[in-house]
């Protein structure tokens, strides 16, 4: 095969770099306009939600947005819809193209997480914090807070959520890795269902 010498190719017309396939040709994602038609309406422009169901996805990492919308589309994570919203995430995610999801994944990883100001009962939530360090730190490091672990955000976020995703992995509708697996397994047979409460505040607890 001929060599294709770099200083002629870098003189040849834009559009036949488009007609070779050389340069793509995806026109870049609106993200600003996919936020507002497929995001705000549940988790704010910012990706703070504030009606006390839905996570707030601000500061959410890049690698845990992209997993999280691939769960969704193979039904290996169960969407939450809500009795006043026209929509969920399974229909959402269905829409979204690879670009989108990337687009959307980089926007919100900018965003900064607003915990939810919410009541919580602060003697579960002391017995909760003894139950994290014990079988979540490793995973949900600095008390869940950060996003760095490719895991997502568990403090600050609503108790109706926490409960709703506590649920769906003790009835297995939501996959759980085999080191979440392991540690939950061993979390409810030593504290039981209680112990997934006291966690529940313990997250809440953090404003």
């Amino acid at each position: 095969m001929k060599k294709i010498d770099k200083y002629k190719l870098a003189s040849l017309p834009l559009t036949l770099f488009f007609a070779l396939g050389i340069v793509g040709s995806a026109a870049a994602v609106d993200v600003n306009k996919l936020v507002k038609d497929e995001c705000a309406d549940c988790h704010e422009n910012d990706g703070n939600s504030t009606d006390g169901e839905t996570p707030s996805i601000a500061g959410m990492s890049v690698d845990y947005f992209v997993e999280s919308m691939g769960a969704y589309k193979t039904d290996a994570r169960p969407a939450l819809k809500l009795k006043d919203k026209k929509t969920d995430m399974k229909e959402v995610v269905n829409k979204l193209s690879d670009e989108d999801i990337q687009a959307l994944a980089a926007y919100f990883a900018k965003q900064q997480f607003k915990p939810l100001k919410q009541k919580f009962d602060p003697g579960l939530a002391k017995v909760g914090k003894k139950l994290h360090r014990k079988y979540c730190d490793k995973c949900h490091s600095e008390g869940g807070t950060s996003a760095e672990d490719d895991a997502g955000i568990l403090a600050g976020q609503p108790i109706s959520y926490l409960q709703y995703s506590m649920d769906n992995y003790a009835s297995g509708k939501r996959e759980m890795g085999k080191k979440m697996a392991k540690k939950f397994k061993k979390m409810q047979k030593k504290a039981g269902d209680e112990g997934i409460v006291q966690l529940i505040h313990y997250y809440a607890s953090q404003q």
